[in-house]
């Protein structure tokens, strides 16, 4: 008999939080792409523009994980006019030796959030300079807030500034984060300015065009994308590559969908170049920032090692909890026909 856990997405709120063992379990999934025989295939996408609808699937097995996650996220934009969220998904956990499904993770991407917003923070750590206290967060969505929160965690931030392009939007998040958080956080209406004095930068929008320019970036400050997780979507000026050290999450990755996709395109970075990635320089393989006047550049699309990671922290704090439901699948032994 098999046996498999099903967790809810309120199961997996009361398991796993945005903390340092998160950001810890993601880092290390990072390092492991450079250290480890990782198998991760390109993302598979799906798209159905009728409805506006988009589905991204992505998986990664690690080895030392116990298991891998396969993970369906839809995004389906029109859905706010039909009473419904925008986005949605699930993990499927399967044995990394024998293939069964473990666990079913309904949690209708907060796990994606989670360890999106880990990301933002394992980048952080490891490229931004170690007295960075003042941030700029552009976008005053769910992972604007995430992205804060996060960088709280690894640096001492102790003040903030929102930009977005919903002016009232962004105020209310910087009252929110600054009542829930204890720091100063400001909503600013000109892009510029927000960015100016920053030393860090975080952009978690679906921009189509740049929305921060390379020449507004000053010596000392760190950058991370976090948006550009599609071929149409370009949040950061393409001749940044001028001027800034450049990190992939994962190189063939952002060649297709991320940031320097979009220079390659544009004829500011070349296609061939070995960009490092996020986790040699976690190894120690790779060079990151080397000095203080450093700009820095991280570009992250979301990779599949992260899924896997994070989904194995919620089984493993599951079993231990004692959470969520446990069916019975009848399996038939031999071949199948």
């Amino acid at each position: 008999m098999g046996h498999i856990s099903i967790l809810t997405e309120a199961d997996l709120r009361d398991l796993v939080t945005l903390d340092a063992s998160a950001v810890d379990c993601v880092e290390q999934a990072f390092a492991a792409l450079a250290t480890k025989p990782v198998a991760m295939p390109p993302i598979l996408r799906l798209d159905i523009p009728e409805f506006r609808g988009e589905v991204d699937v992505k998986t990664a097995y690690v080895p030392g994980f116990d298991s891998f996650a396969i993970k369906v996220s839809p995004g389906f934009f029109d859905n706010p006019q039909l009473g419904l969220p925008s986005l949605n998904g699930l993990m499927i956990l399967l044995s990394a030796r024998t293939g069964l499904v473990e666990a079913l993770l309904l949690d209708n991407g907060y796990l994606t959030d989670i360890r999106t917003a880990a990301a933002g923070a394992v980048a952080a750590r490891h490229l931004s300079r170690q007295d960075a206290c003042t941030a700029t967060i552009f976008g005053a969505g769910m992972q604007a807030r995430l992205q804060l929160q996060a960088l709280m965690l690894v640096r001492p931030i102790r003040s903030a500034r929102i930009w977005a392009r919903d002016h009232a939007r962004a105020s209310k998040l910087a009252g929110d984060f600054s009542l829930a958080h204890g720091i100063e956080v400001t909503a600013v209406a000109d892009a510029r300015q927000a960015a100016s004095g920053a030393d860090i930068i975080v952009t978690t929008t679906p921009a189509e065009k740049p929305i921060l320019m390379a020449q507004w970036l000053e010596p000392g400050q760190h950058l991370t994308a976090m948006g550009s997780d599609a071929e149409h979507k370009n949040e950061i000026d393409p001749t940044i590559f001028a001027r800034a050290l450049y990190i992939a999450d994962r190189i063939t990755q952002t060649r297709i969908l991320g940031e320097l996709h979009h220079a390659i395109k544009a004829g500011t970075a070349p296609a061939d170049r070995p960009y490092p990635e996020l986790g040699a320089v976690i190894a120690g393989s790779a060079t990151g920032r080397t000095a203080a006047d450093d700009i820095t550049f991280a570009d992250l699309t979301g990779t599949g090692v992260q899924d896997t990671a994070i989904a194995n922290l919620a089984l493993t704090r599951a079993k231990d909890a004692g959470r969520g439901q446990t069916i019975e699948n009848t399996l038939k032994t031999g071949d199948v026909a």
